[in-house]
């Protein structure tokens, strides 16, 4: 009876036993609700293989789908106040902040990195939406100045990725001072002369669409990325009026003429090289050729023949409709 108990059972349990299933094998599309297998999505750069649509994506994935190889230097965000207001609402704020840490393993919403796309050197500040909606507060702000001073620095174009709810609201009127000051950074980028490019994400909304979100040089959206200021619903509610279909999303913004291109993401990586090279080659379109002495007098007639002598032509006209202006 031991050797039952002891031996065969435990053999036979073992047998029969359910092995453990991670949760993550299987990830569920939040548009057509299929179900896609995680090594399926991530090779399909997490968009949906049945209906198309793009889903939220970390801060590091971006990175790692974006810059040459997958490689790049994060930089540390400068130090700053943590909970000014000692906000609590259901939970207190610095309990919120922890949790975020530790679900996306970031210092905050923003992550600045630079590397090369494309053999070119760029700064990139990524936005994840997992911390506290992508929110922007005193350290997103903050962290953004850092990546525009950086890219500055390094002359080398600013790629921003935003995917946020607003300015945070834990932190009141001081979530709302970083709107201006992330504008005078853009501002600060383009005096320089470098390229400001923003790649519009899902989503991308309140005191973020308000302010730098919408200052690119060249603006991107994602396909069915939500675009705004404030919600729909919120807007209908207050219009009292039915919005067309497709407001707010990235091609009801390109086709009224609000952003430049829209953009899949298998093809976004190719189409930043593209642009990058167009922006930041510093070499003429075409070779130029020295004239020599003698083909200087043909060139300084050359103006004339092909203008036609417009003084002449024009007194040539004034004769015409006076016949006795001359008399």
């Amino acid at each position: 009876m031991n050797w039952l108990t002891n031996f065969v059972r435990p053999k036979i349990r073992a047998l029969v036993r359910k092995e453990d299933v991670p949760e993550n094998l299987w990830n569920k599309c939040p548009a057509c609700e299929e179900m896609i297998f995680h090594r399926e999505l991530a090779a399909n750069l997490y968009v949906c293989t049945h209906c198309g649509h793009h889903l939220r994506i970390s801060a590091e994935q971006r990175l790692k789908m974006t810059m040459d190889d997958g490689e790049y230097q994060s930089i540390e965000l400068p130090e700053t106040i943590v909970d000014p207001l000692k906000f609590r609402d259901r939970k207190r704020y610095t309990d919120r902040l922890k949790e975020a840490h530790n679900l996306t393993d970031t210092q905050d919403a923003l992550v600045v990195a630079h590397g090369k796309i494309g053999g070119i050197g760029v700064v990139m500040a990524v936005f994840d939406f997992r911390f506290l909606g992508g929110s922007m507060g005193i350290a997103v702000g903050e962290g953004f100045i850092a990546a525009a001073r950086l890219a500055v620095l390094q002359k080398a174009p600013l790629l921003v990725f935003p995917s946020s709810g607003g300015a945070r609201m834990q932190e009141g009127v001081l979530s709302l001072m970083q709107m201006p000051r992330t504008t005078i950074a853009v501002d600060e980028v383009k005096e320089a002369g470098l390229p400001y490019i923003v790649v519009l994400t899902d989503p991308t909304t309140g005191g973020v669409t308000a302010s730098f979100a919408m200052l690119g040089d060249i603006a991107i959206g994602e396909p069915g990325a939500i675009i705004g200021f404030a919600g729909a619903r919120v807007i209908g509610d207050t219009i009292r009026e039915k919005l067309p279909e497709g407001f707010q999303r990235a091609e009801f913004l390109l086709d009224h003429g609000m952003i430049d291109m829209v953009v899949p993401r298998k093809e976004l990586r190719d189409t930043l090289i593209r642009i990058l090279g167009l922006l930041q080659n510093p070499t003429p379109a075409a070779e130029i050729v020295p004239l020599t002495p003698s083909e200087a007098p043909h060139l300084a007639e050359a103006p004339q023949l092909a203008a036609g002598n417009p003084k002449k032509k024009h007194a040539g006209k004034k004769r015409e409709n006076n016949p006795t202006a001359d008399e």
